[in-house]
């Protein structure tokens, strides 16, 4: 099930990526401001990315720990897209993948 996708933004790349409210319903923080997500990339490296609920008015998340690493790995810009999706096992539990999709410009 995909959670969100997202084209980035200069503060996704630089320092945070934010991600809609409404996708808090499928992350499970214990009554914590903050949940580590064990996620799969397209290569299949696990990857350890924080995700934390902003303490000010409404609970905008964020990623934030691991996230410029992943960043980083993947050389992702401005533009890029990302999808986080949420896989059930009976055996395993939740448990997430994320993809990054780059823009391609077709120059004429």
């Amino acid at each position: 099930m995909q959670i969100f996708s997202k084209v980035l933004r200069d503060t996704d790349v630089r320092v945070r990526f934010s991600f809609p409210t409404h996708c808090l319903q499928h992350l499970d923080f214990a009554g914590n401001n903050s949940v580590d997500l064990h996620v799969k990339d397209s290569s299949g490296e696990l990857r350890v990315i924080r995700c934390l609920k902003r303490k000010e008015d409404y609970d905008k998340p964020v990623l934030s720990k691991g996230w410029l690493k992943f960043v980083a790995d993947y050389g992702l810009r401005v533009g890029d897209k990302v999808v986080l999706h949420r896989e059930d096992d009976q055996n395993l539990g939740s448990q997430f993948r994320i993809e990054a999709k780059r823009r391609i410009n077709l120059a004429n």
